[in-house]
Formats: structure tokens, sequence, C-alpha cells
């Protein structure tokens, strides 16, 4: 019995969609789904039925897509409300969300408590020089501007660092209050700046999570952190505690060739030491 993860399928691509299907059945062991999925209630619900009888159970968290404002089957969805509706979408197929109370991992490498969490970003991962309001500005001087700003509503909160805050709060007060045992942290964006690592436009770096949780996985007690968002896929150690980056990406960011199996990632039980958690040539790195 394994913990898996992947993020970011993107149904919207069809070839994403299509390869979904290819996945093989593997019925004992649990799945966690990292966010990206697609961008409407219908892109998860097809998640939902290629991969909900293939595994013994799910695991969501939401990423920045799924949260776009979008057209559920005649009703606009936005901010909290769209989030909601996700909610309601997963609990219809069984699949375990943020809003659920935390498991305990029992199968091999365990007692472990899996907790999905939904944090969002607030533009902290910036220049000291650069103030919130000027962030967007400044990144948009090198040309990079997320597609968030347009299709990511924040209502009812004034902002989406408000959200972000609101998320925060509550999530910590869930977790100070868990049971003592160590835990699997999933969220879609990476609970740490270091762990960003984009080159080719790293001012990007603004929706890409929140400085606040910089120490989570010490305060939460962490084995593993779970996140995906950058299409890197990585394997990272810090203080002790494996960092995994679980995306699949977009179709020009994945080997094709070598089928979507092999990009799922094995969170538990404990790989060796010094043995990365996917295949080296599908882009594992621990550097």
């Amino acid at each position: 019995m394994r913990l898996l993860a992947l993020s970011d399928l993107h149904v919207g691509f069809a070839v994403n969609r299509e390869a979904l299907a290819s996945i093989a059945p593997r019925p004992d062991d649990w799945l966690i789904l990292g966010g990206d999925l697609g961008e409407t209630g219908d892109h998860l619900r097809h998640v939902f039925a290629v991969l909900g009888p293939r595994f013994r159970q799910l695991v969501w968290v939401p990423g920045n897509h799924e949260l776009w404002t979008s057209r559920e089957r005649g009703e606009l969805q936005s901010g909290e409300a769209k989030y909601n509706h996700l909610v309601a979408v997963c609990r219809e197929h069984g699949v375990l969300t943020p809003e659920d109370p935390y498991p305990v991992w029992p199968g091999e490498g365990g007692p472990h408590l899996i907790a999905p969490l939904f944090l969002l970003y607030d533009y902290s991962m910036r220049p000291a020089d650069i103030t919130e309001a000027e962030a967007v500005r400044w990144a948009a001087e090198a040309g990079v501007v997320a597609s968030d700003e347009f299709r990511l509503e924040p209502a009812p909160h004034a902002s989406l660092p408000a959200w972000c805050a609101a998320r925060l709060a509550s999530t910590a007060a869930r977790l100070a209050a868990a049971p003592d045992l160590p835990t699997i942290l999933i969220n879609h964006w990476p609970l740490r700046e270091d762990l960003i690592y984009l080159p080719n436009i790293p001012r990007y770096s603004l929706w890409c999570g929140t400085r606040a949780t910089h120490d989570w996985h010490l305060r939460y007690r962490a084995r593993v952190v779970v996140s995906g968002h950058l299409h890197t896929r990585r394997t990272d150690w810090i203080d002790g505690v494996r960092f995994e980056e679980v995306s699949l990406g977009y179709p020009r960011h994945w080997r094709q060739d070598l089928g979507i199996d092999l990009h799922l990632r094995t969170i538990l039980p404990e790989p060796a030491p010094g043995e990365p958690s996917l295949p080296r040539h599908v882009g594992a790195r621990t550097d």
C-alpha cells in the first residue's frame, strides 16, 4: 500500500486528458492530486471518474487554474464560491479535500497525518525594496504577468493577499490542534521561496506562494511536503524533510514517450537514502 502523488494534470489539453486514461490501476494505493487538474468542475469530474476506480483513495488540493472564474453548468462561479463548488464536486466522488478531517495514513511508513492545504499566495516573494502595491508592476516590467490577475477573483475577500491571510490563519489553527503525529503537508504552491526554480521567469515568484509558510515543515512536524504549480519535477531535502514537486504540466513539460505512469511520485514508503522518488529521466532532482 503506497501513497503516491501527481499534480498539474491540466486535462483541458487533449494530450494530457488522453494520457490520463492509460494510468494503471493501483487498487491498494492512495493518490494525492496536487491541484491544477483543470479549470472547471467538469474537468475535476473527468479526472475523478477515471482515477477514482483505480485507487483506494484520492486526496485533492486546489490550484490556481481550478479557482479561475468559470461557467459551471450555466452558473458563473468565482472566488470562494468557486472553491466551495469544487469541494462539493470532490465530495460527490468521495475525494478528500482541505475541508475534511485530516486522515491518518494507514499504510507502510505510517502512521502519518495527511494534511491537504489550501493557502494561496500573497505577493510576498518579492525583493525587499518592492512594496506589495508595486509588485505586479515590477513583474510586468520583465514581461511576466500571471493569468490569475485576470481570471482569479478573491470575492468575498478584499484581495488575494486577504484571502491568503484568512486561509493561513484557519489552517495554522487546525494544524496546531491536530494529533501529535508526523505529517504529510500537501499544498499546490510551494511552502518555501528557495524551492522555486524558474530561471527564465524569476519574477513569477509573486504567484508562487507566501513567505509565511517558510518554516511550516518544522512547525508542523512534516516528514514530506508535496507541492506542484511550478512544472519542475524535483526532490529537495531541507532540515531533513523531503520536499517533492510532483507536477505533470502542460504537454511540453513532460515525457509523453514514457507515459504518465512513470511520472507518479512515491511519497510513502520513504525511498532509500539518496534515492529519488521517481526515475531521474523523468525529471527528479536532488541538488
